[in-house]
């Protein structure tokens, strides 16, 4: 593995471990600041949002400056913000500054994955999912095991720090930039396929981080009450993630990959209904490998389908953040309000639909292909 794959993991580790650190303490910030589930998980869901907003503009901006430079400044600010943010008492800064962070780590996932398209590392895409998904489940044990709202963002401030440091060391020296066009704005959104897939990624990461911003509040509640630590093993379903998103994004087989990956994580969401410890950690064993393989798989195909790389993978890095802001934030309220069965329910309809709009966009461009062989070749087209 050469220093720009370790670099770019290392960068993967610490800006997942910042961006979702309140996750897991999600219950112990509505205590603090006397709030309900759904204004809680504002803390995670405007950092995804301002990412979601910032990945173009700093895609566009590390084409002038260069990917090293973004990638670092990205990083360095957001881990100074968290540290900062346990100093916080008012909840409205709080979420400003998690606005501000999540602006800042846009840099990140804007310049990671087309870097690696770019340079013809397809197949270390999975290896870069599953660097990002070690991350985030490093920063919610680290900060469900502190258990404190306060202690539980520093400590995962602190470990994103050194993370940093050794991203600057490992990252290469020099990154050449690569010139963008209008014309490969436009053909990110001119294939059907392309829009079907971002739809998976805004759906997928909306559905996903519903579940986890409420899983908190349901183990914690009776009759499961469950202490923060104990709770927080739930993330230790990442590492399974982490596995799937680097074995199965690297199969040449992506729509199989998709719609099985896809239909894995409805299951998984499904099995997480009974109030009983043992089918709600298998659910989420499921559920979360079947999530980051379908991740792996669709970033993938972007990259491949696209004529050029850097739009079309910031407009899925986009749409996977506005999705885990704009999902993530009404399933938890949907919790709120009516509970998990309803959650879940909501969750297998949207997985459902990101299938759909697969199928339909790959049905429509495997007809084209098929049209377009007849029309060069003469043969009759096979009915």
């Amino acid at each position: 593995m050469d220093r720009l794959t370790v670099g770019i993991a290392a960068g993967g580790l610490a800006s997942f471990a910042l961006l979702y650190a309140p996750q897991p303490v999600l219950p112990q910030l509505a205590n603090d600041f006397n709030i309900s589930p759904g204004h809680a998980a504002l803390t995670v869901g405007v950092a995804t949002g301002a990412l979601a907003v910032g990945v173009l503009p700093l895609s566009m901006l590390s084409e002038v400056v260069g990917r090293r430079p973004v990638i670092i400044s990205s990083v360095v600010i957001a881990a100074l913000i968290g540290l900062c943010l346990p100093l916080v008492g008012d909840f409205r800064l709080l979420v400003l500054l998690r606005a501000v962070q999540g602006l800042a780590l846009a840099g990140f996932p804007a310049v990671a994955m087309a870097y690696l398209a770019e340079q013809g590392r397809l197949k270390a895409i999975g290896m870069l999912i599953a660097g990002n998904t070690f991350g985030g489940m490093i920063g919610r044990l680290v900060a469900g095991q502190i258990g404190t709202y306060r202690g539980g963002i520093a400590g995962v401030a602190i470990f994103a720090s050194v993370v940093t440091v050794f991203m600057i060391w490992a990252l290469p020296k020099r990154i050449e930039p690569v010139k963008r066009t209008t014309r490969g704005l436009r053909s990110a959104v001119a294939q059907p396929i392309l829009w079907a897939l971002y739809g998976v990624a805004f759906l997928g990461m909306g559905t996903f981080v519903a579940m986890y911003n409420a899983i908190g509040f349901r183990l914690a509640a009776p009759p499961l009450a469950l202490s923060p630590q104990i709770a927080s093993l739930v993330f230790l379903a990442y590492a399974v993630g982490g596995v799937s998103s680097a074995a199965l994004g690297r199969a040449s087989n992506r729509h199989k990959v998709l719609f099985g990956m896809l239909g894995l994580t409805a299951v998984g969401a499904l099995l997480t209904i009974p109030t009983q410890i043992v089918p709600i950690a298998i659910g989420f064993v499921l559920f979360t490998a079947g999530f980051f393989a379908a991740h792996a798989a669709a970033g993938s195909w972007v990259n491949e389908a696209a004529p050029m790389k850097g739009p079309a993978s910031g407009l899925y890095s986009a749409a996977y953040y506005a999705g885990a802001c704009i999902g993530g934030t009404v399933g938890t309220v949907i919790y709120a309000a009516w509970g998990w069965s309803l959650l879940v329910s909501v969750s297998v309809l949207w997985l459902s639909l990101a299938a759909l709009c697969v199928w339909l966009a790959f049905r429509r461009n495997t007809r084209s292909s098929a049209k377009n062989l007849s029309r060069n070749t003469g043969a009759p087209l096979a009915r």
